[in-house]
């Protein structure tokens, strides 16, 4: 009984490290659309649980709010109040709000969107699909993956400091603390604190930024510490549907980058077992289950394969620990405005770490691999996915659809694999 305590209370801790993760990046979707934060942050506890359902509890992944779709969400709640700018307060804008419902009712349809290509992956066969998907081609996605969320951490750091004055060395000084912490706790330390060095890292820079004036504790002020999440239920216009639901094709791709990573850092392939048509069914069972309550598209999160990669536990039930803490985190208001107290460099010292570390898995899986890159097509492939991944490439079909990022440089390097001859060089 005693033991059975003792694993429970360590994936309790381990299962808050995954919420401190995902959570500026889950609530900062609604900040910026408008939609309920609370209940953005219940969407996404029900979204990674119902994902774990229909995965049979085998991938270690967390559900939160998609980038993908916030220009969208924005567009269709504008034209459906008939705004022509957006808002500077999306909250308290009557006529915005009152359009929102138009907007989740196309996040809904493009949820069943990821629903019919899960059956096409099934009918095709995995093994079939996958081979589209070759090591040079997934390598260098998940290395796009980790570089793409660079900029976001270096951002959180210098976020409000000035190029030469104290304020902006106090950040990287707590930033480089975040870092410092991390790894110590990582290579020095075993048993238990080898588990959570992500809550370290947070916990002592936190405690240093306390000391430098760093933290607003006026964020909490007026948040209630019990709080209702506001449901509410979608509407469906056929334009709406038209401007969010092709982004789901756009979106699966980036699906599979984020599967993709989540196999090499635990060392299983989770295209094949659970499969990948069931990954595609809980990602798009979860966004509808969002979209029917009011809250945004939910995805899968690449921070959390971050944590795994970190700190070695890939246990799935830490994740849905995680997400029962997200759910109730969504009642406990004054809890969570705390959490949103962590200053950026804080966030930016461990996002540092995280990010690069999903980067570094990349190159694993090519090493692992045995990619040749003597090979000058896999030296072409490669080139080719980095710059456009990295270098801000994108194709606009619409003002909402367009490939950028993983998306267009995955297109390009399975393009590039089928076309490029497999030639032997002396």
């Amino acid at each position: 009984m005693t033991q059975s305590k003792s694993n429970m209370a360590k994936n309790l801790i381990i299962g808050f490290q995954h919420v401190l993760a995902m959570f500026g990046a889950t609530v900062l979707v609604p900040m910026l659309t408008g939609l309920d934060v609370s209940l953005s942050l219940l969407c996404a506890g029900l979204g990674t649980l119902l994902f774990h359902l229909v995965t049979k509890g085998k991938v270690p992944t967390f559900l939160g709010s998609s980038f993908a779709f916030i220009s969208a969400v924005q567009i269709v709640a504008m034209r459906k109040a008939g705004l022509s700018v957006l808002p500077e307060n999306l909250i308290a804008n009557t006529a915005y709000q009152a359009a929102l419902p138009y907007a989740t009712g196309g996040i809904v349809v493009a949820g069943a969107v990821y629903l019919v290509m899960a059956a096409i992956v099934y009918f095709i066969g995995t093994e079939k699909f996958l081979k589209l998907f070759p090591p040079i081609v997934t390598g260098t996605m998940i290395i796009i993956i980790g570089l793409m969320l660079a900029p976001t951490a270096i951002n959180s750091i210098t976020q409000g400091g000035t190029v030469t004055g104290v304020p902006l060395l106090k950040n990287w000084f707590v930033a480089g603390i975040a870092i410092a912490t991390i790894v110590c706790i990582s290579l020095f330390t075993k048993g238990f604190f080898k588990l959570v060095p992500i809550l370290f890292g947070i916990f002592v820079s936190y405690m240093f930024a306390l000391m430098f004036g760093m933290v607003d504790f006026s964020l909490i002020n007026n948040i209630k510490f019990l709080q209702v999440p506001k449901i509410m239920l979608p509407k469906f216009d056929l334009s709406s549907i038209l401007i969010i639901a092709p982004i789901s094709i756009v979106t699966f791709v980036e699906h599979i980058g984020d599967v993709t990573a989540s196999s090499a850092v635990v060392g299983k392939n989770f295209m094949r077992d659970p499969g990948l048509h069931r990954t595609l069914i809980g990602d798009g069972a979860a966004t509808m289950l969002a979209g029917f309550l009011g809250g945004p598209a939910n995805t899968t999160y690449s921070e959390n394969t971050s944590v795994l990669a970190t700190t070695k536990n890939y246990n799935p039930a830490t994740l849905r620990i995680a997400a029962v803490i997200a759910i109730l985190l969504a009642f406990l208001g004054k809890f969570a405005g705390i959490i949103q107290t962590l200053p950026g460099a804080v966030i930016g010292g461990v996002s540092i770490v995280l990010y690069g570390m999903i980067s570094a898995v990349g190159l694993r899986n090519l090493v692992e691999n045995k990619v040749d890159f003597k090979q000058s097509r896999n030296l072409y492939i490669a080139a080719v996915m980095l710059v456009i991944g990295l270098g801000g490439a994108t194709i606009n079909f619409s003002e909402t659809v367009s490939l950028s990022g993983v998306a267009l440089s995955a297109i390009l390097g399975i393009i590039l694999n089928l076309i490029l001859p497999n030639i032997e060089e002396q």
